[in-house]
Order: C-alpha cells, then structure tokens, then sequence
C-alpha cells in the first residue's frame, strides 16, 4: 500500500464533498436535528398523568386520598365530576388517563376499622403508560392505607406502632430517574451508525454512475488504497458529528459525562470505521446511489433504533430476536456510551464491548476490500 495513491483518492473524495455544500450542510445538521427532536420529544418519563375523580363521600377521609394523588409529581387532578358517566367520558375523549371513584361510605367503614374498596379506572390503551401510572396509583394508596392502619393502631392501644421493615433505595448512575440521560447516549450511537453508513453509501455507486469508475480501474490503485482514501474524508465528518453530539449532550441536555473523553472518542473512532465501511459495502454490492441509500437506512436506522437496547430492552425480547442483536454493532456501542457517560467505568468494564466493535470494523473493512473488484461487471 502507498500512502500517496490513499492521498490522492482522499482529495479527490475530499473534492466531492466539497463541491456539494448542500449535503455536506446534511452530515453536519441531520445529528443536531435528530438529537434535538428525539431529545426533546423522546421520552419515557411518566408524570403528572391527568386524573379526574368521582368523590360520592365528601368527607375529610376521601379528600384526603384524592390530596395524596394531586399532591405527587405523577398525577395532576383535571376535574372532579358527580357521576358516573361524565368520568368516563372524560376518559374515552382522552382528557384523562386515570378515574378515580370513591364509594359513598368510604370514611364511615374507614372509621369502623373495615375495609374500605374503591375503583380506579386506568385506560389501557398505553399499555407502558398505564402499567407505569397503575404502579404508581397503588403505591400511593398502600401508603396511605398504612398510614390509617397506623393511625388506629395507635388510637386503640395508646401506643406508637413501629414497622419492622425499613426500605431505603438509593439510585446509582441516573439519580434523577430521567430518561433523557439515558437516550442520549444512546441515540448518539443511532445517529453515528445511520449518518456514517449513508455518507459512504453512495462513494462506490457514484463512481458507476458518473462513469468514472473506468478511470479508477485504469489506475494502479489498489483496492485497499481506494477503500481507505474514500473513507478519510467522510472519516473526518463522522469525528465531527461525535464532537457535536457530545457537547450537545454535555450543554444542551445536561447529561452526566463521568468517564474518560478519550474512552468516548477512541470508542467513537472504532465504530464509525466500522460503520464507514459498512456504507462503502453497501455502495459496492449495489452500484446504484439510490438503492445504496435506500438499503443503508434499512440496515443501519431500524437495527440501531430497535434491536441496540437504546430503548427496548434486550432481555425483554424473545430468545430468538435476542440471538438476532448480537449481529447489531450498536448494541455494543451503546453499552460502551452509557458506562462511558452514566457509570464512569473505563477499559476493565468496557474491554470486552470495544474489542467486539473492533471486530465489527475488521470484518466491514475487510469484506468492503475483498468485495470491491476492479473489472468493468
């Protein structure tokens, strides 16, 4: 290999780029663009899930449990109604997500020691949502119905009733429990695995279209110098976008970078070779700029999106579609992102998922030179 012919494929890739602002300007604004909707708009959190109440009581008992509700940051109280009808219409219009119906004797069995049933009506049509608000609901309503136990024990036997069992949590990594701390990352590996691929998509396939392939084939180019003088320039772009994502992480959404930045970037290095090459694979089987394109987005938007875990866990999905991730390098890049930024962990955590990326990249580039044939078919 000679450094000089890599030289001079580089410029000349360099020269595509440059004389074509337009998508030059798309490399650079399509990972602010996406980090800016999806950071924004993407988010698991589940609070102030609108609720609205059927309170037949009307004591200080039944006040109370509906205060507990409004009072959490989880619910917000949209509108008491007086019967049953009006709350669930309120509910099949979307208004709220939750009813809350008190029964007329509510305080008087409270006051006689008895169980005390009441409904709470969720829709389901969320699924996640629902499960998240269900889970909160009764959580507020197990602590106030130990609170009430509590407060007739002690009225009954004149003594303070202590509880055996004291449960403290404390969160690691992500304090806050907000989600946008663990997307980000993640989504940064979407981005640089979608954005990477589709730039060098079209290299190989502009070259036959244009009809300029005959004269690189002419040359004493060899494939390896032709494959990595193509990747510089877009190389190049890709550190680029890592360095913008990464300081919109850090200024715009505020997420926590506890590890090594040279960790970040050398991993960053690693996958965006892979992924580089992935898109010069795709662009050399195909020799067509719009199918390159087209197949690029497939291969690279919907794995990275759907099987990495940026936000449907692994372990969650079914054996088979499990076995599937493992063939998905973004799933090792967004193990390496989030122990880089959330955890803080270096080389003795994350050795094993950078030498897996190491792998991905070894294999695409090796693939990428041994598909690449210069002959005229």
């Amino acid at each position: 290999m000679k450094w000089r012919r890599v030289w001079a494929v580089a410029r000349k890739e360099s020269l595509h780029v440059v004389r074509d602002p337009r998508s030059l300007l798309m490399a650079v604004a399509t990972p602010v663009f996406m980090l800016t909707l999806f950071g924004y708009a993407l988010t698991l959190d589940v609070d102030r899930v609108p609720f609205c109440v059927w309170d037949q009581s009307a004591t200080a008992r039944s006040r109370e449990l509906t205060s507990r509700f409004d009072g959490s940051r989880y619910f917000s109280l949209q509108g008491r109604f007086d019967n049953y009808n009006a709350l669930v219409d309120a509910i099949d219009r979307g208004r709220v997500m939750m009813g809350l119906v008190i029964p007329r004797d509510f305080a008087q069995r409270l006051d006689a020691g008895r169980d005390a049933p009441v409904q709470l009506i969720v829709d389901g049509s969320d699924s996640n949502t629902a499960t998240i608000a269900l889970g909160y609901a009764e959580v507020i309503a197990q602590t106030y119905a130990m609170d009430l136990m509590i407060e007739q024990t002690d009225r009954h036997r004149g003594q303070r009733l202590t509880i055996p069992l004291d449960v403290r949590p404390r969160v690691w990594f992500n304090e806050d429990l907000e989600s946008r701390n663990y997307i980000i990352p993640g989504l940064i590996a979407v981005i640089m695995m979608v954005i990477a691929a589709m730039l060098t998509s079209l290299t190989v396939a502009r070259e036959w279209e244009q009809g300029t392939m005959e004269q690189l084939i002419a040359t004493p180019v060899k494939p390896a110098e032709l494959i990595l003088g193509k990747l510089t320039p877009y190389f190049a772009i890709g550190l680029c976008d890592v360095a913008i994502a990464v300081a919109m992480g850090e200024f715009v959404f505020h997420v926590p970078l506890r590890g090594n930045v040279a960790l970040l970037f050398g991993a960053s290095v690693i996958f965006l070779t892979g992924a580089l090459a992935m898109g010069i694979l795709i662009s050399i089987l195909t020799k067509s700029q719009l199918l390159s394109n087209q197949v690029a987005t497939i291969a690279t938007f919907l794995p990275a999106f759907l099987l990495s875990g940026f936000i449907f866990t692994i372990a969650n999905m079914p054996q088979v579609i499990q076995w599937v991730t493992y063939l998905v390098p973004a799933r090792y890049f967004v193990v390496v992102l989030k122990g880089v930024y959330l955890k803080g962990v270096g080389l003795e955590i994350l050795g094993g998922q950078i030498a897996l990326l190491i792998a991905y990249a070894v294999v695409m580039v090796l693939l990428a030179q041994w598909k690449f044939k210069k002959k005229l078919t």
